[in-house]
């Protein structure tokens, strides 16, 4: 890639980055990083390229180890994970990460219009979800952040994929702040072992997506409060409420119920210990 620095005014319609991608318009933007849909001259083809600012790491050799874990996302092929292309380095520590456009619709949306959803839609969107999981653990890598805005909905026939995976592990590993750090997902989704500081991992996934799943069942997350103090509260109990405490006007058949509860349970030991359970159960539903 030729281009060694990046400034405010590399970053608008028609600049092409690297002599490759050039820039139609900007796309999304959180905390951590700013997208744009850019077109790739090389492989004629729309994509998206997410920039992570230099100042986002202390030096360059951070910028190196995130870059690299980051690369490793571009072995993981799942209908379900969005297909991660190439990542790249600047000389002033800007990473690029390009990936295919996610589909603009976010599970968040698609569960307003119809919330709560079928169960029988509950658990083809969780064994979906599940195989892209399975697909990320299997090339030893987690995802991090499962959230129904980090879910996109692929088709007309609802079939999901997920997306901005690695990010907060990446981040965890390049900034080399070892097993204990306040840098966790989102609280809403986390478990109580991230609240602790504890690294993403398998089990933090599971957890995730559980959550997920017992929110577009219901139209409600598992917890009640509004603020982080609220929720670590709540997180202590050793299990979620029953879904009928939380939404008493909603029926969940007892076994999708329980399926989604096995995900949740705030002792590690008592959860899934990966993917395969969570979606033999899930599977296992009659809806």
């Amino acid at each position: 890639m030729h281009t060694k620095t990046l400034s405010l005014f590399d970053l608008i319609p028609g600049k092409v980055l690297g002599d490759r991608y050039k820039i139609v318009r900007a796309n999304r933007r959180d905390g951590m990083s700013t997208t744009f849909v850019v077109e790739d001259l090389d492989a004629k083809a729309e994509r998206e390229l997410q920039v992570f600012p230099a100042s986002l790491f202390e030096g360059g050799e951070q910028s190196r180890d995130f870059a690299r874990a980051m690369r490793e996302w571009t072995k993981v092929e799942s209908r379900a994970v969005l297909t991660a292309h190439s990542v790249s380095e600047l000389e002033d520590g800007t990473i690029f990460v390009v990936t295919d456009v996610p589909h603009a619709k976010s599970l968040r949306d698609h569960a307003k219009e119809k919330a709560p959803l079928p169960a029988a839609e509950v658990v083809k969107i969780g064994t979906e979800l599940l195989d892209g999981l399975g697909a990320i653990h299997a090339a030893g890598l987690v995802h991090g952040d499962v959230k129904p805005n980090t879910i996109r909905v692929r088709d007309a026939k609802g079939h999901v994929e997920l997306i901005d995976g690695g990010i907060t592990a990446c981040l965890w590993s390049a900034k080399h702040l070892g097993d204990k750090t306040a840098l966790i997902g989102t609280p809403f989704y986390a478990p109580i072992e991230q609240f602790g500081g504890e690294s993403p991992d398998v089990q933090s996934d599971v957890y995730n997506l559980a959550c997920v799943l017992y929110e577009i069942s219901t139209g409600v997350l598992p917890w009640k409060g509004k603020s982080f103090l609220d929720v670590f509260q709540e997180k202590l109990q050793k299990a979620p409420p029953p879904m009928k405490v939380r939404a008493p006007k909603v029926s969940v058949p007892p076994a999708l119920e329980s399926a989604i509860l096995g995900g949740l349970m705030a002792d590690r030991s008592e959860r899934y210990e990966s993917v395969a359970p969570f979606r033999a159960a899930l599977a296992a539903v009659k809806a």
